[in-house]
């Protein structure tokens, strides 16, 4: 059986750090603040809504919502987002994505101030993580699955991982994230030939792929630590990962679950970033 790496105890750990920095702020009048761009209301946007507001009010974030008609017009959310980034109480901006097909995200990425940039949107700070510079802003997920791993002890140095899934939002970002802490890294995809194969000499696998239980028993050997960041529902309508956690948690030493992982600390990764940037803004005032 698999040691469970639950994300509530890294989330745990983190808020306490959160915290002592976010009174810091307040004692000099610094009200970190996170501004969340949505178009329409779609359920699952919602509801990851409601799990930011909650945890960044827990750790006294303020958020503001700024909702637009999902037929805004391109000029219009991009004069709104140049409102948000002039605006001094606004630290932080995060535009819910994918955007309506009618918005091109390769106009809107650049229109988001890198400084405000909490999700890596802006061509700037992706350009940071590929070339190590920590002082943009990463991916909220991958960072999250690099704060499980230093939470639980788990080094990366000089290890075989894999990862399965090539996107921009996880796959590359994550590899450069790994590659910074001296990880042997392979990024396997949907033309990998021998995907399993590939896998199983993991000593660490991340599963990214998007695919409800696409990593079987098979993908997986002896001892590994397999973190899964998919969020997909199953044919019972059930929460579940890229990953099919009974055939894998029989093999893997230590394991994430879905829901209770990766996903639980991506709204802290989200937080810490707000945070940062209210500092970054203190030292330069």
């Amino acid at each position: 059986m698999a040691v469970l790496l639950k994300g509530s105890e890294v989330v745990n750990a983190m808020k306490d750090k959160l915290l002592d920095s976010v009174e810091e702020l307040r004692k000099q009048g610094i009200v970190p603040g996170l501004a969340i761009v949505r178009l329409g209301a779609n359920p699952d946007d919602l509801s990851y809504e409601r799990g930011i507001i909650k945890r960044c009010e827990g750790l006294g974030i303020k958020c503001s919502v700024h909702e637009f008609d999902e037929q805004i017009t391109q000029c219009d959310l991009i004069r709104e987002i140049g409102n948000l980034n002039n605006n001094e109480e606004v630290h932080g901006i995060l535009i819910f994505r994918p955007l309506p097909r009618h918005i091109d995200e390769n106009v809107v990425k650049h229109a988001i101030s890198p400084e405000k940039d909490m999700d890596c949107l802006n061509p700037i700070n992706v350009a940071k993580v590929f070339e190590g510079d920590t002082s943009g802003y990463a991916p909220c997920t991958p960072e999250a699955v690099v704060e499980i791993l230093d939470h639980y002890g788990i080094s990366v140095e000089g290890k075989k991982v894999v990862i399965i899934g090539r996107s921009l939002v996880v796959g590359r970002p994550l590899s450069m994230l790994l590659l910074k802490k001296n990880a042997t890294v392979t990024i396997c995809h949907t033309r990998t030939r021998n995907i399993e194969e590939v896998c199983k000499e993991a000593e660490i696998l991340i599963a990214a792929a998007g695919k409800a239980k696409m990593v079987t028993g098979s993908f997986i050997s002896e001892g590994q630590t397999v973190i899964d960041v998919g969020i997909n529902v199953d044919e019972n309508g059930k929460l579940c990962g890229d990953v099919d956690f009974d055939e894998a948690e029989k093999k893997a030493a230590y394991i994430t679950p879905v829901p209770g992982g990766v996903g639980t600390v991506t709204t802290s990764i989200l937080a810490k970033h707000v945070v940062q940037a209210a500092m970054k803004k203190r030292a330069k005032d």
